[in-house]
C-alpha cells in the first residue's frame, strides 16, 4: 500500500480535514493552475491557427513550390518557358507532389466607363485546383478555365470590385499593351473572391490560360511556369531540394533555362513574420508556468505550515520526511488536477466559442484574417497537461524540504 497516497486522499477527501486548511490558499493555487493551463491552451491555439490560416492563404495564391524561367524569378518580369505535358509529367512524377498545374501571367489595365485600374491577370487551365478561391468566394462563381479557347471569364476581388464598382455578370474592357500594339479583350465578370491579403487581393485576378499565353504572343507549350503542391508541408524545405535537383539548370528546347522556388523564398517577410509568432508563445507558455509555480508553492507552504501538528505527530510515530514529504505531494498533485480540470475546461470551452461563432474580431488589413483563428490539435493539449502536471510538482520538491526541518516536539505543541 502506498501510505503517503492513502494519508493524502484522506486529508483532501475529509471536510473537517478541509477546515484545518487554508481555503484560500487551496483555491487561489487551484485557480493559478486553470488560469495558466487555459491561456497556454487559448495562447497554442490562436497562433497555430492563426499560421496555418495565413499560410494557407499565400500558398492557395503561390502553391508550395513554382517552376519558372531563371529571368522570372530572378528579376518578377514575366519570361516564357516550355511548360509542356511531358515537363508537367516529370514534375508529378517527384515522390511527394499532389498536383501540378500550369500558369502565366499578364499585366493589363480594366477599365470601366468613369475608373481604370491596372492589375495582374493570372491564366489558369482546366488542371487548376479551385477550391482555394471557392473557399474565398463572395459573389458569383468560379468559372472553369480553358488552355484551348478564351471563355472571356473573369474573377476578381472584392476590393477590385470595389474600386471598379463591379458586380458578378457584369461585362468590362480590358486593354493589354504590346510590343507594337494595344490589344482589347472584353470579358465577363463570373465572381467575386476575397482572402483579405491586400497584396495579391489588390492586384491579380483570374483568367484562361488560354488568354494569357496568346496576349503574350507565346507558343501554345509555353507558360509562365508550374505551380506544385505537396502532400506534407512540413517537408517543403526537402521537396524544394528534389524539386531544384530535378530540374534547376535544365533547359528547354528554346533555349530557357529552368529553376524553382518555395513560397517560403518567395515570401520572406511573411513567413519570417509567423515564426516570431512561435517566441511570443514561447514567452506567455514560461509565464504561465512561473505563475502556477509560485501560487503552488505558496499554497504547499502555507498547507504545511498549518500541518504542523499532523507532521510532528507523524515524525513521532516514527515517519521519514520522505514519507510525509510524498504525502504532501500527493495532496498538491490533487490540488493541481483539479486545476488542470478547470483550466481545461476553460480554456478549450473559450476555443470552439471562437471557433464556432467568431466572436472576436481582427483588423483584415493589418493580420489577414477578420475574426480570430483557433486550431486545436489533441495532442498539443495533452502535451501542454503533461507539461503543466510535471513542472509544477518539480516546482513543489525544493519547498517540500522545509518538513525536515520541523522539529517533533516542538511542533506537536504548535498553536
Amino acid at each position: 500500500m502506498n501510505l503517503p497516497l492513502f494519508i493524502a486522499r484522506h486529508i483532501y477527501s475529509d471536510d473537517n480535514g478541509k477546515r484545518k486548511i487554508s481555503r484560500p490558499a487551496v483555491r487561489i493555487a487551484m485557480a493559478g493552475v486553470a488560469i495558466g493551463l487555459a491561456v497556454m491552451i487559448i495562447s497554442v491555439g490562436v497562433v497555430v491557427g492563426f499560421k496555418h490560416t495565413v499560410r494557407d492563404k499565400v500558398v492557395g495564391f503561390g502553391s508550395h513550390l513554382v517552376v519558372a524561367d531563371f529571368m522570372t524569378l530572378q528579376s518578377g518580369e514575366q519570361y516564357p518557358v516550355c511548360m509542356d505535358d511531358s515537363m508537367v509529367n516529370v514534375l508529378r512524377s517527384i515522390k511527394g507532389v499532389e498536383h501540378v498545374q500550369r500558369y502565366a501571367y499578364k499585366q493589363g489595365m480594366l477599365k470601366t466607363d468613369s475608373d481604370f485600374l491596372g492589375v495582374m491577370f493570372k491564366g489558369v487551365g482546366p488542371d487548376f485546383d479551385p477550391s482555394f478561391l471557392k473557399d474565398n468566394l463572395v459573389e458569383g462563381e468560379v468559372p472553369v478555365f480553358s488552355d484551348e479557347k478564351s471563355t472571356n471569364q473573369l474573377l476578381i476581388s472584392k476590393p477590385i470590385a470595389d474600386k471598379l464598382r463591379l458586380k458578378a455578370g457584369e461585362r468590362i474592357f480590358a486593354y493589354f499593351i504590346g510590343d507594337n500594339d494595344v490589344r482589347t479583350r472584353r470579358f465577363t465578370i463570373a465572381g467575386i473572391y476575397e482572402t483579405n491579403m491586400k497584396r495579391f487581393d489588390e492586384a491579380l485576378c483570374f483568367t484562361d490560360i488560354y488568354t494569357t499565353v496568346r496576349l503574350n504572343s507565346w507558343e501554345k507549350d509555353q507558360a509562365t511556369g508550374a505551380e506544385m503542391t505537396i502532400s506534407d508541408f512540413e517537408r517543403l524545405d526537402e521537396m524544394g531540394t528534389a524539386v531544384a535537383a530535378q530540374v534547376n539548370r535544365t533547359i528547354d528546347k528554346y533555349g530557357e533555362t529552368y529553376s524553382s522556388t518555395t513560397v517560403k523564398q518567395a515570401n520572406p517577410q511573411i513567413f519570417a513574420w509567423l515564426d516570431l509568432l512561435d517566441l511570443n508563445v514561447w514567452i506567455i507558455l514560461a509565464l504561465m508556468t512561473a505563475v502556477a509555480g509560485v501560487t503552488m508553492i505558496s499554497g504547499l507552504l502555507i498547507i504545511i505550515l498549518e500541518r504542523t501538528q499532523m507532521i510532528g505527530t507523524m515524525k513521532a510515530l516514527g515517519a521519514k520526511n520522505s514519507t510525509i514529504r510524498h504525502t504532501f505531494l500527493w495532496f498538491a498533485v490533487f490540488i493541481i488536477g483539479k486545476g488542470m480540470l478547470i483550466g481545461n475546461l476553460l480554456g478549450i470551452g473559450l476555443c470552439l466559442l471562437q471557433q464556432f461563432t467568431g466572436l472576436v474580431k481582427l483588423d483584415p488589413s493589418s493580420y489577414y484574417v477578420s475574426t480570430v483563428p483557433i486550431e486545436l490539435n489533441p495532442l498539443w493539449i495533452l502535451l501542454l497537461n503533461a507539461a503543466t502536471l510535471l513542472v509544477s510538482i518539480f516546482i513543489l520538491i525544493a519547498p517540500s524540504y522545509l518538513i525536515s526541518h520541523i522539529h517533533p516536539a516542538r511542533s506537536i505543541r504548535y498553536e
